[in-house]
């Protein structure tokens, strides 16, 4: 799936609920478009839900229509994504906590628990170093992507409380102007150019929330499902060292452990294979949205303290030109 391919119609911010997403074989080939939007609640007597509209456009011809619409809940997207990782466990599949962050329960906690107590105690003896090399990569992506997930959020915060201070001075100068009368003219523009102000802090607030923190924290979400996907590999390899151990000091019933060792073996390939295509292809991506993101973002800074500095100095020439003008008046 190429994230970054949106139709330039669509919002693609995770906040509007609506994403286009297009399935490709070929870069070039753009035949399959899946959009998901228009959340609707249901309200039953048992419970309340929210069901989304998926709509499927394409032109290939294994299919019966070339356009299909369904609405599915939010827990027909968690049991297609179940059912993706169990297939195919090495393979990057988009997180969706982004809208709703799963509670496990207690059986499920102490399952997971067990789990990962077994495999650390296993270990993982055999690891190849390309994914020593992608688990390291991983953990320092991680790292770093929170952190810029938390600053990004701490500016925007700070720029809402810049916003919400500013667009208060307007008014207060157009009230004050009403008591000043040798500086109504001059109370009035300063009024006018907070307005200015206010407008296009206000466009920098809405590209800053629309464009850099959902890309930021989307991958904030992929970092963590890159530890699973991580793990399911390191827990397939675990189980075939485990049984290449039992074969080789003969702890078990050795008959069938040959049999079960190639099936394994077979299996820890196929997920190796699986990992590494996809790796790639999700590093481009990534490398893709986050750049686009900070390039537009700094693009928009750009404009924005242009936009301040020629509203500030058409505002100082205005007050000087008002000034030179009452000069001229009073002299003889």
């Amino acid at each position: 799936m190429d994230m970054n391919s949106f139709s330039p119609m669509m919002p693609t911010s995770p906040l509007s609920m609506i994403n286009q997403i297009k399935f490709e074989d070929e870069p070039d080939l753009k035949d399959l478009f899946i959009t998901v939007d228009e959340p609707e609640s249901h309200v039953t007597t048992i419970e309340t839900f929210i069901t989304y509209r998926i709509i499927t456009k394409t032109s290939r011809g294994e299919f019966d229509s070339s356009e299909f619409e369904v609405r599915r809940r939010y827990q027909d997207f968690l049991w297609l994504k179940g059912k993706l990782e169990e297939a195919h466990p090495t393979l990057i599949i988009p997180e969706l906590s982004s809208h709703k962050k799963q509670v496990p329960g207690l059986l499920s906690m102490m399952g997971q628990t067990v789990r990962a107590v077994a495999s650390s105690m296993r270990g993982v003896k055999n690891r190849p170093e390309e994914f020593m090399e992608m688990n390291n990569f991983i953990e320092l992506f991680s790292q770093k992507i929170n952190l810029i997930d938390k600053i990004s959020q701490r500016i925007y915060k700070e720029e809402r409380e810049y916003f919400d201070e500013m667009k208060e001075y307007g008014p207060i100068h157009i009230l004050w102007s009403a008591s000043e009368e040798d500086l109504v003219d001059t109370l009035k523009d300063v009024a006018g150019c907070i307005d200015r102000c206010c407008k296009a802090t206000e466009k920098r607030m809405s590209g800053l929330s629309e464009a850099l923190l959902p890309v930021v924290h989307e991958y904030v979400l992929y970092s963590e499902m890159l530890m699973g996907v991580m793990k399911r590999r390191d827990q397939i390899q675990a189980e075939l060292d485990s049984k290449v151990e039992a074969l080789t000091y003969k702890k078990t019933d050795t008959d069938l452990l040959p049999e079960e060792i190639g099936k394994l073996e077979d299996k820890v390939e196929c997920a190796n294979n699986a990992l590494k295509a996809d790796w790639e292809r999700w590093k481009q991506n990534m490398q893709n949205d986050i750049k686009l993101a900070f390039t537009d973002m700094a693009e928009e800074n750009i404009h924005y303290y242009e936009q301040f500095f020629i509203l500030s100095l058409l505002f100082w020439i205005s007050i000087l030109q008002k000034h030179l003008i009452m000069l001229s008046n009073d002299s003889p």
